[in-house]
């Protein structure tokens, strides 16, 4: 399948978002990081299925599949760095698709996982799904929905390790509006039409932006920091070696103060896309998925 297929030249790309329940075969441990392998695994099935598709996602800069990890009630391990996967229980799976050809990455996750039933295969076991879900916008709809909101609070829950690199490798342990609305910048501006472009400033956003993570100002406004495996590559010597990131997760509230409306209109609609691209990096590898309400 070309990547191209069936899409219309002149249409803006869309965005969309997947949910998918998932019961394990057995009783099983997984990583403590589990995205890592998890989006290895949906990147196999993604290949098998249609390999124009698996090499696109895998190549691609832009992180254009967002992998949640998986979602749900764990037990303990008695391998280091493990939990268990609990038969009975569901799993939830959280995956944003920002690509050129996003129907074509659809199109085989539903040809897979929905008509072909095949199961997401992990080391020490496997998951088939029981429910798939999806919605999708385009840019346009974003900015329109983004536009209806007067003077709103944007509240996002970084509900996985969220690793935003602010200088070189180093990473922001905090939500800090600049550093979280220009990640969210330089994903829509790479996967939107140039015509819709957001051109946020530094001074735009840090002038006219609070960040409200107190947790005396909200319930359930508060942070804890992580350490999460995003990759594995081998040492010089051949051997394995664990790339870890460093994140966090909790609740923090975004209000404006002074910010015109064109600030406000982006600002509000970057955080709806979040929900979509994820946000900060290694977002295919279980990090930076979102929940994003407007108030």
């Amino acid at each position: 399948m070309a990547l191209t297929d069936g899409l219309d030249g002149q249409a803006s790309p869309r965005v969309r978002r997947v949910t998918a329940t998932l019961t394990p075969d057995s009783r099983f441990p997984v990583p403590q990081s589990d995205g890592y392998s998890v989006y290895s695994a949906l990147l196999s099935i993604l290949s098998d299925t249609d390999e124009d598709v698996g090499s696109s996602v895998h190549d691609s800069k832009l992180g254009s599949l967002h992998c949640s990890g998986l979602q749900g009630r764990f037990g303990e391990s008695d391998r280091p760095h493990h939990k268990t996967l609990l038969p009975g229980e569901t799993y939830e799976l959280s995956l944003g698709i920002v690509h050129p050809d996003d129907e074509a990455v659809f199109q085989a996750l539903v040809n897979a996982l929905v008509l072909e039933g095949e199961s997401i295969e992990l080391s020490h076991g496997s998951l088939t799904v029981e429910r798939f879900e999806s919605e999708n916008a385009s840019p346009e709809e974003l900015l329109e929905q983004a536009s209806e909101y007067d003077d709103p609070t944007v509240e996002i829950t970084f509900e996985t390790p969220t690793c935003i690199e602010e200088s070189g490798e180093v990473t922001t342990m905090f939500p800090h509006r600049w550093a979280v609305f220009n990640s969210l910048q330089g994903k829509w501006n790479k996967s939107c039409p140039e015509d819709l472009e957001l051109d946020l400033s530094r001074e735009d956003v840090e002038a006219h932006v609070i960040e409200k993570p107190d947790p005396g100002q909200h319930d359930g406004y508060c942070l804890d920091t992580h350490s999460v495996l995003v990759n594995r590559v081998k040492n010089d010597d051949g051997e394995n070696r664990n790339l870890f990131s460093q994140g966090f997760t909790g609740t923090c509230g975004y209000e404006f103060k002074g910010a015109s409306e064109s600030v406000e209109n982006a600002v509000t609609a970057l955080a709806l896309f979040g929900e979509y691209s994820g946000i900060g990096s290694a977002v295919a590898r279980g990090c930076g998925n979102v929940e994003v309400k407007i108030k």
